[in-house]
């Protein structure tokens, strides 16, 4: 079996990661998986780019841009079926293609010819242009009259009738299956303009022989942290991306009490300005940007509570670390976050958006030993036994072999017409 992966980059951002990792898990299990991507930031030798589209796209990005309908100016995406990579695949899995390097338009051309799998990542394929509603319901009905125009990817004007519309349009003549990685994200592909298909759930596998508990104390001893602090970590691509709700946990650390202040240090990895948040009256201890796994792992393993206050999100892949190296958690009940952050049993979940109820998580937590040591067990046996990469790759096997023994039924019974 041939499996090509679409996908805007091979590991820049928590999509790209989550299907390289699939890939990767792929490979091990004996299938010939690829990748075709936007971009590509690995030397890995089952990855490639797709070609650009040149200056016509930039021509017709000036007609299409203002409109506020990106991406349809990206003709690339017509000619898949020339590369050898495409032309070779047995079945096509979508993952996240909003960006700069993929027409949407084309699906239902790719579908048609391939056994198609489309993976969500975010709500973008059942919007009229957003990767995430926030409390908007409007993308059930057709959108229109957008509250957000803003949020990414952003529209230059309020076209999201007429791209949901679209979109409509093509999934009607497209053969697609939907993958969805957690229960909240199922239920919205089944409200949405994607009920057309058949949705399945299947989490992100998580390697819990990368990302696994190490001894707190060398942890701490390797980044310089006093071993007697109660470690509050915070992890994103970028401390600054207002979804990933880093501002709210500065709010809650604000309102502590003064006794737990004077035991905390916070800890924070991902792109930043630093001295946004050196008033906060708490010592911390920013590592920047890091890629490497071992290091993050050492972080996740130094902290007593990990604390993620994201305002929308599918199935965050820091959650999962930090389950995998059984540090508990603190976060906002929205979107998959529930399917990790179970309460009582793996961490706290606060209401969204309610900083003092975020406070009051991470105080009951930091303060009671006993409830942490009992979740970072449950944490990493929850790991292990249900967001298995193995698992994973497995399931998602079943479903690309169930989709090509269609394909011959279908073929015979053409045959015999």
């Amino acid at each position: 079996m041939k499996v090509l992966h679409i996908n805007r980059s091979d590991i820049a951002g928590g999509a790209a990661l989550a299907a390289y990792r699939l890939h990767q898990q792929l490979l091990q299990q004996g299938i010939d998986s690829k990748l075709l991507v936007g971009q590509s930031l690995t030397k890995d030798e089952q990855v490639s780019e797709i070609a650009s589209s040149g200056r016509i796209a930039h021509y017709v990005n000036k007609f299409t841009y203002p409109l506020g309908l990106n991406y349809l100016n990206i003709t690339s995406s017509f000619h898949l079926q020339k590369n050898p990579v495409f032309a070779e695949a047995d079945v096509v899995n979508l993952h996240n293609i909003l960006g700069n390097y993929f027409n949407y338009l084309a699906i239902a051309n790719i579908s048609n010819l391939k056994p198609t799998v489309i993976t969500l990542h975010d709500m973008w394929y059942a919007t009229g242009h957003c990767a995430y509603s926030y409390d908007c319901n409007r993308w059930i009905q057709g959108c229109g009259k957008c509250p957000y125009p803003d949020t990414y990817p952003a529209i230059k004007r309020d076209n999201t009738h007429l791209e949901w519309k679209i979109k409509n349009w093509i999934y009607d003549r497209s053969k697609l299956t939907i993958v969805a990685p957690s229960r909240w994200l199922e239920e919205v592909a089944k409200k949405s303009i994607l009920n057309k298909f058949e949705v399945h759930c299947i989490p992100y596998g998580i390697e819990t022989d990368v990302f696994k508990p190490i001894d707190p104390e060398l942890c701490r001893q390797a980044l310089g942290i006093d071993v007697k602090r109660k470690i509050i970590f915070f992890a994103a691509a970028n401390l600054e991306d207002k979804r990933k709700g880093f501002h709210l946990l500065l709010e809650a650390l604000k309102l502590l009490p003064q006794v737990l202040k004077q035991e905390i240090l916070l800890l924070t990895l991902g792109s930043s300005d630093y001295y946004q948040y050196q008033d906060l009256g708490v010592p911390t201890i920013h590592l920047g940007y890091v890629s490497n796994d071992r290091i993050k792992s050492i972080a996740y393993s130094a902290a007593d509570l990990f604390v993620f206050p994201t305002q929308a999100d599918n199935l965050p892949l820091v959650l999962q670390e930090s389950l995998a190296c059984g540090t508990p958690m603190v976060s906002f009940r929205v979107g998959g976050v529930p399917d990790l952050v179970r309460p009582g049993i793996t961490g706290y979940l606060a209401e969204p958006d309610n900083v003092a109820d975020l406070k009051d998580g991470i105080v009951q937590l930091l303060e009671n030993s006993d409830v942490r040591a009992a979740m970072s067990e449950k944490c990493r046996e929850l790991a292990i036994t249900e967001y298995s990469p193995a698992l994973q790759a497995q399931r998602y096997q079943q479903l690309y072999k169930s989709l090509l023994a269609n394909k011959d039924k279908s073929a015979r019974g053409s045959e015999c017409l």
